[in-house]
């Protein structure tokens, strides 16, 4: 039997090796991502942890932070200075807690404040005047014991 005979014949056979190798360079590729993302996602998230008990706040949990924060941020990196994210987040969770005509603004502490600005530092550093800009208009002082 001739080569040129024998490979016709048995072409699938070299059919099926192709995409078995594709199938496994995809399934690698993929695979190689997501422990990159893992890996680079838990420095992230050490770095926070280490930059949060620095300045005195509790840490999160690990698995939380890496849940929520990803690689980039997630949420809190998309546009910190928007005016609906300074309406819903910072201007609603500081007031006095009472809902209807009875919901008024409070002086809150400065440590609300500070540990947002914290993960802008360690996610998206570039978004941090952005932050500063939008709350440098609200009135923070030590109101917590501590």
């Amino acid at each position: 039997m001739s080569p040129t005979r024998f490979a016709a014949q048995h072409k699938w056979i070299y059919l099926g090796a192709i995409v078995v190798l594709v199938g496994m360079v995809i399934v690698g590729l993929v695979q190689y991502r997501a422990v990159k993302r893992d890996n680079q996602t838990a420095a992230k998230a050490d770095e926070l942890a280490e930059e949060l008990a620095k300045a005195g706040y509790p840490v999160p949990d690990q698995e939380t932070t890496e849940s929520l924060l990803g690689t980039d941020g997630g949420d809190v990196c998309e546009d910190p200075g928007s005016a609906l994210t300074k309406a819903l987040s910072r201007l609603q969770q500081l007031s006095n807690g009472a809902t209807g005509p009875g919901s008024r603004p409070v002086i809150a502490d400065s440590a609300a404040i500070g540990a947002e600005r914290i993960v802008l530092q360690v996610y998206c550093p570039d978004n941090v005047d952005d932050f500063d800009e939008s709350v440098e208009d609200l009135k923070t002082d030590e109101t917590v014991r501590r």
